[in-house]
């Protein structure tokens, strides 16, 4: 008697075995498999006939790739490339050179630019990791190989929504770029080189995240400084002024992700990457500036405090920006307690056994946690200068405003109200 085993749950797919293979081996990605294949309909009608030349494919060697998974960016390879994949796809940042063909999905496909028409016939070169193309588009350049051809479909919030758009796209358009990617060029390996070239390497992927940061591009740009961080982690200074060097350097690029976070609205892990700095300098002036901001801004008053008096007693040439950061941690404490205080109003009005409701204020539709992002500039540490430098480059920088939510603008204010009022707990009778 012959197995049968179904593949599908719902029967729909049933293979019945005519003959036991050897081994206990069973294909998988990325195989390649050699076969013979004959197919018949259920009445027995041959539809693919059996010959004597056998199929050859590959497992997992998809021609369609859904990017997003769901149906929206789709890649779909014409044409070959050269390699293996992945492993001989642009993954990482690189310059990258493509010819490509853009084309809205209207009736006539109407064509809104042609490299080899519009560029003189040269292809398109660009940085990968530095938004500048569209998200769609390097999203899938980065999984071809070179010599691929593909063809893709991208939602508007992929393509030209979210980045400069070309007076012949219309808001809202779905396109399909038409991508040739001619090569690549790896990013140097460090591997090797002194350890000035290594820094004057790192110093240009610091820079270029620089320039992101300018541009609004936070997410962007904190990868830049990721990826040299992870690159220190295989350098190794040979003596004490590399040493000074090497350490300023780490700091600095701490801070500009500490600032990254604080201007993605995400206070804590901006504290969390300061306390690295602070760890190894327990006195960096710069560092208990941007945490005692980033508690301000997520609305640990009193921690924000202590770092802005800290500054004060480690270096004096800072006073001025920590004086200027208190007075506006006083505003926000007002503002809080202010708040807090309307939220209260009528609470103790009641007599016992009566039940009051805490008033909350609408914030006209936006979440409690949002907050407002302000344009700025990242800040580097030059080589060899001290790391107890005043942050004073940083002091035209506007602190970010946070709404907050009940209990954050409860607690602290709501203590200091009721100690105010005598009392050291609440009870609602």
């Amino acid at each position: 008697m012959k197995a049968v085993e179904v593949v599908a749950d719902d029967l729909g797919v049933v293979k019945k075995i005519v003959e036991e293979g050897k081994g206990w081996e069973t294909p998988r990605e990325p195989y390649e498999i050699t076969a013979r294949i004959t197919a018949r309909t259920a009445d027995g009608k041959e539809i693919i006939p059996s010959k004597e030349e056998a199929y050859f494919f590959t497992i997992g060697k998809s021609e369609v790739r859904d990017m997003l998974g769901d149906g929206r960016l789709i890649k779909r390879r014409v044409f070959d490339g050269k390699g293996e994949f992945p492993m001989d796809c642009p993954l990482h940042d690189s310059l990258l050179r493509v010819h490509y063909k853009g084309m809205l999905l209207d009736e006539p496909k109407s064509v809104f630019y042609d490299t080899r028409a519009d560029n003189d016939g040269e292809p398109l070169e660009f940085c990968s990791g530095e938004g500048l193309v569209p998200e769609g588009f390097e999203m899938c350049v980065r999984l071809m190989l070179p010599g691929e051809k593909s063809i893709v479909t991208c939602p508007p919030d992929f393509a030209y929504d979210k980045f400069p758009r070309p007076a012949n796209v219309p808001e809202g358009a779905h396109v399909q770029w038409e991508i040739e990617l001619l090569g690549f060029e790896m990013p140097k390996d460090w591997t090797g080189l002194t350890f000035e070239e290594i820094m004057d390497e790192a110093d240009k992927i610091k820079n270029t995240g620089n320039r992101l940061f300018k541009e609004g591009k936070f997410e962007l740009a904190k990868a830049k400084y990721d990826k040299v961080l992870r690159e220190y982690n295989h350098v190794h200074p040979h003596d004490d002024e590399e040493g000074k060097i090497f350490a300023n350097s780490r700091s600095s690029l701490h801070l500009n992700v500490a600032f990254c976070y604080q201007k993605m609205g995400e206070y804590r892990k901006s504290i969390e990457t300061c306390n690295k700095v602070l760890d190894a300098n327990p006195v960096h002036v710069k560092a208990l500036y941007r945490r005692g901001t980033s508690f301000m801004l997520l609305g640990d008053f009193n921690d924000a405090r202590n770092d802005f008096e800290k500054m004060i007693t480690i270096d004096k040439s800072s006073e001025q920006d920590a004086t200027a950061a208190l007075l506006k941690l006083k505003q926000k404490e007002q503002e809080a307690e202010k708040k807090a205080r309307k939220q209260f109003k009528g609470l103790f009005d009641k007599k016992p056994g009566e039940i009051s409701e805490v008033g909350v204020e609408s914030d006209g539709g936006k979440d409690a946690g949002d907050a407002r992002v302000n344009g700025g500039e990242a800040t580097s540490a030059d080589r060899g200068v001290n790391t107890n430098d005043s942050p004073t480059s940083e002091s035209e920088y506007a602190f970010e405003e946070e709404r907050p939510g009940l209990l954050g603008s409860l607690w602290p204010s709501a203590r200091m109200i009721f100690s105010s009022l005598g009392m050291n707990r609440c009870a609602i009778l």
